[in-house]
């Protein structure tokens, strides 16, 4: 007899209620959702089922960034979302690793699970300093012109 196993709904979750906010049906998601390095494009009826929790194959790489342009939120958030519904891992808790509060900054450190709280709390202080310094550098490259 198999053990009962909980089962998440992180992505499925994510993608319905994006599509609720965004207030587009189904079929125009599916028209948003293409990768433009690849031509990528998510079908209706994966989308469809995923909203409903039937079964579906995990998503590979090309659909995710697919789903990002359409669904307008970052590969990363559609990687942790995926990575918890469709394998029982989530990254934001594993043990060998320090997110910021964003989650575009990671750090990885050996033996993290013999860390105290404390050290690991200030580890997430400095991921959260160096994502915010990143985005602030990011913003200033963006306003600067050749005009």
């Amino acid at each position: 007899m198999h053990a009962m196993t909980e089962h998440r709904t992180d992505f499925t979750d994510l993608l319905r209620d994006r599509r609720a906010e965004l207030g587009h049906s189904l079929r125009e998601m599916e028209a948003r959702c293409v990768d433009p390095d690849s031509d990528e494009q998510v079908k209706f009826a994966w989308l469809s089922k995923v909203e409903r929790g039937l079964p579906v194959d995990p998503p590979r790489e090309r659909r995710l960034k697919a789903i990002a342009v359409g669904y307008r939120l970052p590969v990363k958030v559609l990687q942790i979302a995926a990575s918890r519904q469709f394998f029982g891992y989530d990254p934001v808790t594993d043990p060998s690793a320090v997110w910021s509060e964003d989650l575009t900054t990671r750090i990885l450190v050996a033996h993290a699970g013999e860390m105290s709280e404390d050290d690991r709390r200030q580890l997430a202080e400095i991921a959260e300093t160096f994502a915010r310094r990143k985005a602030q550098r990011s913003e200033g490259a963006e306003g600067k012109s050749d005009d």
